[in-house]
């Protein structure tokens, strides 16, 4: 019996569907990519998977994959956030090559076992190559699972030896996890935000006008910082106590920084979206002339936003600060949304 149930989001969707199918006929692949933009949600599925490949009917009790000695995990360590390979002789614990070490062992009480590399693409080329020899020749009896939210940064040697398989995130909203203060809090950034942008595209007439528009900048700088890390502190609170008992703290700094990028990722989407629904009636109004440069239209001008935000949120990516890409975003918007006044 699964102690692990599928995402009620995701229940019954063609991915799902195809797994249980494939489970039930022990067609399974032996090596899975698991893909798509919400972490959260990825892991939520590889555990399932797990859950279901280690606990078969008939097993004499049911285990949960982060305590079944046949489930073997290997995550990012360290504040780089790396997959290490590991020492040729003894490897590390946590090190590709002590993962790869662990699935030589036959398994102990399930009939198969299950090796999950959590944010798979933060493997560097040396711990790649290493994965690649087993991929390509697994150990019997054994399924891998490759969670990733960047599956194109992957080796196209690994990319092409699995079977693929893409799962939309289970919510939208950046700060579900936290308690209503919090949320209000950050609906009234958006509200600010708005404000913000209202201000420029009605017109800067003067310095003292250009100014308390810098100000302004910088007020939403930091009230993001706070969010930001109010947000963190809660969530690795409540997700430190889940953590398996033998992670390392090298593990555990990694875990955290996730959960921080993971948040400030969604931030920045929702940063996107409140660009959007700001857009949006100047759009449906005809798409009037609110922007910088003479004759620009509030079209133009949205697409510009939306591309130097994902530019920014891209850097974070090469361990840019939150703060200064967040900060090169507004600069950005002062020049494409400023209506010149006269």
């Amino acid at each position: 019996m699964p102690t692990v149930p599928w995402p009620e989001a995701l229940a019954g969707t063609p991915a799902v569907a195809t797994i249980e199918q494939a489970l039930v006929r022990q067609r399974l692949g032996h090596s899975l990519l698991l893909h798509g933009d919400d972490l959260d949600a990825l892991m939520l599925v590889a555990r399932a998977i797990a859950d279901r490949l280690l606990n078969e009917p008939g097993a004499p009790r049911a285990i949960a994959p982060d305590q079944h000695p046949d489930c073997f995990w290997l995550r990012p360590a360290g504040k780089m956030r790396q997959i290490r390979i590991g020492a040729l002789e003894g490897p590390e614990p946590g090190t590709m090559r002590d993962f790869l070490r662990k699935l030589s062992v036959s398994p102990a009480v399930a009939a198969r076992k299950v090796g999950i590399i959590c944010e798979a693409d933060r493997m560097n080329t040396a711990t790649s190559n290493a994965f690649l020899k087993t991929l390509e020749e697994p150990p019997g009896r054994t399924t891998l699972l490759l969670v990733t939210t960047r599956p194109y940064t992957l080796l196209p040697t690994i990319r092409s030896r699995c079977l693929h398989f893409r799962f939309p995130a289970l919510s939208t909203a950046a700060l579900a996890e936290l308690d209503e203060a919090a949320r209000r809090n950050w609906q009234q950034w958006k509200t600010d935000y708005h404000a913000w942008l209202a201000r420029l595209a009605g017109g800067v007439a003067d310095r003292a006008a250009i100014a308390a528009q810098v100000f302004g900048l910088y007020g939403l700088v930091a009230r993001f910082n706070a969010a930001l890390a109010g947000a963190t502190d809660k969530i690795w609170e409540a997700e430190k106590q889940k953590l398996p008992p033998e992670l390392d703290e090298e593990e555990q700094v990694a875990v955290e920084t996730g959960i921080a990028n993971g948040i400030r990722q969604k931030l920045f989407a929702e940063v996107e979206q409140a660009t959007l629904a700001f857009a949006r009636p100047r759009l449906t109004a005809g798409d009037g002339a609110t922007c910088a440069e003479p004759g620009r239209s509030t079209r133009v001008a949205v697409a510009a936003a939306v591309t130097e935000l994902e530019r920014c949120t891209g850097l974070l990516r090469l361990n840019l600060n939150e703060s200064a890409a967040l900060e090169q975003f507004l600069l950005a918007s002062l020049r494409l949304w400023a209506k010149r006044a006269g």
